[in-house]
């Protein structure tokens, strides 16, 4: 089984002078993105959005910033199939916590068994009593933890809160989203060290050491998850570009339980960079045709794969 992880940046399906078409991958908070030339550049986005996950060829996909089903749908049905990816039949979008309305979402070439939302878990519901930084029935996840079962693989799709523009003041909100989604697993396995899971998607990390204590999961997960990433060399571990800048870093995420870590010890992640802007000069590899110095591109975030042989 290989499994994929990929933050579109923003897609949504709106109808526009009476047609159907996706947003591309642009953010609000750059101008460029926001001018009236920018919407031409929509669809090409959104070809090689499908570009890259032809190229990752995945059984389970999940995915981050999709509006709705229907948007994963459309999609799906009119932008990945006629770009020649073989078909995703099982789809599953569920309403988050996003005020934007940006959610996570899973596609799948195998049956989906077992589909469940956690958006509406509290810190009350999960039993995290000494949470400081949300009332006791407050929602946590800022958008979901979009828990699947596929075969024999339990997948938890996330995408944490980002930590911009202040860092300090989410912090807390962010830790409590990791240790939201450690409490599901625990609650979902007697023994979760023995069982397959995966904690896949955007964490949102920021720009810090990897033995910096202010990471938001390392503490929480430490001696309860691997995380797949640490098998490729540390200067490969990044998966953004934040746009006209130096900074580069690895909110991405690959963390699975410790038994399917040991049964596929040789189970190294690929970071697939060819849909990135060329503004992204650290990465010197080929990229998608089309692909410009800001846009067109697949998104600002590479995308991940992983393979299971055997799974």
């Amino acid at each position: 089984m290989r499994i994929a992880s990929f933050n579109v940046q923003n897609m949504r399906l709106r109808v526009r002078d009476g047609a159907a078409r996706l947003d591309g991958a642009r953010d609000e908070d750059l101008e460029e993105d926001l001018e009236t030339d920018a919407a031409a550049l929509d669809g090409v986005d959104r070809r090689l959005t499908a570009a890259v996950l032809k190229t990752a060829d995945a059984d389970v996909v999940s995915l981050q910033e999709v509006f709705n089903q229907e948007t994963l749908d459309y999609f799906h049905d009119r932008v990945l199939v006629p770009g020649g990816v073989p078909p995703y039949p099982y789809r599953v979008c569920l309403p988050g916590n996003d005020g934007r309305g940006l959610n996570v979402a899973v596609m799948s070439r195998l049956p989906i068994d077992d589909v469940t939302g956690h958006a509406a878990e509290t810190p009350s519901s999960l039993g995290l009593n000494n949470a400081t930084a949300l009332g006791s029935d407050d929602r946590i996840f800022r958008r979901d933890c979009l828990e699947v079962s596929v075969g024999r693989l339990s997948a938890f799709v996330c995408h944490f809160k980002a930590p911009y523009p202040d860092t300090a003041s989410v912090f807390e909100i962010r830790r409590l989203e990791a240790a939201a989604v450690r409490r599901l697993i625990e609650r979902r396995f007697d023994v979760p060290a023995e069982n397959l899971w995966l904690i896949v998607g955007d964490l949102n990390e920021p720009a810090v050491a990897e033995t910096d204590p202010e990471r938001t999961f390392a503490p929480v997960f430490q001696d309860f998850a691997v995380d797949l990433l640490s098998r490729i060399p540390a200067q490969e571990r990044w998966t953004f570009h934040q746009p006209h800048s130096a900074v580069y870093t690895c909110p991405d995420a690959l963390l699975a339980s410790p038994a399917l870590a040991a049964q596929w010890p040789d189970a190294r992640p690929e970071i697939l960079r060819i849909g990135l802007d060329r503004d992204a000069e650290r990465y010197t590899g080929a990229r998608l045709a089309g692909v410009g110095a800001h846009r067109p591109h697949a998104s600002d975030h590479a995308a991940l794969s992983v393979d299971f042989p055997g799974l």
